[in-house]
């Protein structure tokens, strides 16, 4: 258990806090969103951007911030964060990422940090409608964090099986080299789990053969600024599916607002 001093908390009623931590956060969806639903639900709380250039400044989130509720965390920190929590659930465990933290007792001198991960909720129920029978291998782009839960979500809920491919030879992956067409023929499931493409980098795609693209794939994309990235575009051209992170993005918001307030 990490033990934290905390700030003396004055008396009286405090507005509960929540916040993203992560860096760079210039272009996070969360706080809006957040401060958005307490306006329009009349909840007296705020949600704040903690970025931090190291995740050794988390500790001091938590100590400075007795108000403290609930936390996401992403870009880079959804492994490291990890190791200054009390207790991580079994799923986000298995998935070796968190992405929201509850946060028990802030106003104590040690409170209690639970992990979860919300990005499988969101992704499995944003891709699921999507999903044919037909459909059953997925490449995964990228190796990060949010990568591993949509290996958990695609092999453990949708009964999908994956291959990681990464920029750079490694155990458990392919290169983007390795695709080819006869590679995309029985992979008809492409899910880009890394920055390339957002924006301002507009113009840049993963490095697969599009032209072997089918009518029969299914292109998703966690990016979701610009709405159509080049990657979508490129594959909606040869006749695929395509969607991008928005859907996902909500939803395991919403699935972290059922983290923080579950018994």
């Amino acid at each position: 258990m990490v033990s934290l001093r905390m700030q003396e908390v004055k008396k009286g009623s405090l507005m509960d806090k929540y916040g993203l931590v992560g860096y760079p956060l210039g272009h996070s969806f969360s706080r809006n969103f957040f401060n958005d639903k307490f306006e329009a639900e009349k909840i007296d709380a705020q949600y704040y951007n903690f970025e931090i250039p190291s995740i050794e400044a988390f500790p001091d989130i938590i100590a400075k911030n007795p108000e403290l509720k609930g936390l996401n965390v992403t870009i880079p920190y959804k492994q490291k964060v990890m190791d200054y929590l009390d207790e991580v659930s079994p799923e986000a465990r298995a998935i070796g990422a968190v992405n929201v933290v509850k946060v028990e007792d802030a106003d104590k001198e040690n409170p209690k940090l639970i992990g979860y991960n919300s990005d499988v909720i969101g992704f499995v129920r944003s891709i699921e409608p999507l999903v044919k029978s037909y459909h059953k291998k997925a490449l995964i782009l990228g190796t990060g964090g949010a990568s591993k839960a949509i290996h958990y979500g695609l092999t453990q809920k949708l009964g999908i099986e994956t291959t990681f491919v990464s920029r750079f030879q490694r155990e458990g992956t392919v290169t983007y080299d390795a695709i080819t067409k006869d590679v995309l023929s029985e992979y008809n499931i492409i899910v880009n789990c890394t920055p390339c493409g957002m924006f301002p980098h507009t113009e840049e795609c993963p490095n697969i053969p599009y032209e072997h693209l089918t009518g029969k794939h299914l292109l998703y994309d966690l990016v979701y600024n610009p709405d159509e990235t080049l990657f979508m575009k490129k594959g909606a051209a040869q006749g695929a599916i395509v969607k991008n992170g928005l859907e996902m993005l909500i939803l395991q918001a919403l699935a972290s607002w059922e983290f923080w307030h579950s018994k």
